[in-house]
């Protein structure tokens, strides 16, 4: 069967037709699904209900190394294979599960971390009736819709993440929070970034984020909720209504998404996700730079003395 790319949106978004996920790609095929990922920057795979995770986890690989998912609560992952997380609003060992509301704000996949997802492979394997949808944001576009005046304001500022901020994360088994904020204290990541593979500029910027490096609080809020305001406009979002066997592929270095809570959190879903490694270490703690800024003021003040 030949491979099919069909464009689903104008700011992101293609199906792929014609890919048999149980078998090794050919080099040929991966160079086309690659080129097409970093064109459309989410792409749509169907018909892999039948998927095995061990089969998940080979297909991803054709797009990235995998993360090991060591930021994450190991009880969230795979029993046997941490390269898949589980995001569920089924129990995990007799419990509620810590994924069950994951999600639900803007995000970019581990920007809580100081080497944040090249990007991820999402497969559906049970959904609600109705609802569950995820949207995707185009950050090419809402940079480069910016003004030249404001570009050039944001282009040299910097960003704390910070993990507490995900929606939802106080409802979650307390013991397992504990566990995410010591695998994950708050870093530091360029508020602006560029794609290593196409040299675009995009906004690195979503509801996990606590302020501007250099700013006051005031102006970090304001210019955060423009930003994030601006970075979400319908005309730079990808809205993907899923179906089970739904693979979808995006790339986490020029978007943020959001997965909507529009669904009966009794019926069953089940998303198994592989991450792809980010290439590089970009962030650096938030701890570490405010204790340098500190010893770099008393010092100022120890010479004025």
């Amino acid at each position: 069967m030949m491979i099919s790319i069909t464009p689903l949106g104008y700011a992101a978004g293609a199906e792929v037709t014609g890919v048999d996920f149980t078998q090794p790609l050919d080099n040929s095929t991966r160079d086309t699904l690659y080129s097409a990922w970093l064109k459309h920057i989410v792409l749509v795979f169907k018909g892999a209900e039948q998927l095995t995770p061990e089969q998940h986890i080979a297909f991803s690989r054709n797009f990235g190394k995998l993360d090991g998912h060591e930021s994450q609560v190991p009880e969230t992952l795979y029993p046997g294979l941490p390269e898949i997380l589980l995001i569920t609003t089924k129990p995990i060992q007799g419990k509620p599960s810590s994924s069950r509301n994951a999600g639900r704000n803007w995000h970019t996949d581990l920007s809580y971390s100081t080497r944040p997802a090249k990007g991820a492979l999402l497969l559906c394997k049970e959904k609600p009736e109705v609802g569950s949808d995820t949207l995707f944001a185009n950050h090419y576009l809402s940079y480069e819709t910016l003004s030249p005046t404001m570009r050039a304001f944001l282009d040299p500022l910097e960003c704390v993440h910070d993990a507490t901020l995900i929606k939802g994360i106080e409802k979650r088994d307390p013991a397992h929070v504990a566990e995410m904020k010591r695998r994950n204290p708050p870093v530091i990541h360029p508020l602006v970034r560029v794609h290593p593979e196409t040299g675009r500029k995009s906004l690195l910027v979503n509801e996990r984020i606590s302020g501007i490096v250099g700013l006051t609080d005031e102006e970090g809020t304001m210019l955060l909720r423009f930003l994030n305001q601006h970075a979400t406009a319908q005309e730079f979002i990808y809205r993907h209504r899923w179906s089970v066997g739904d693979i979808v592929l995006w790339d986490n270095r020029c978007t943020s998404h959001i997965a909507l809570a529009d669904f009966d959190t009794n019926q069953a879903r089940l998303m198994l996700r592989c991450s792809l490694e980010g290439e590089v270490v970009s962030g650096r703690l938030a701890e570490r730079v405010e204790a340098e800024s500190k010893e770099s003021l008393l010092q100022a003040i120890a010479a004025a003395a």
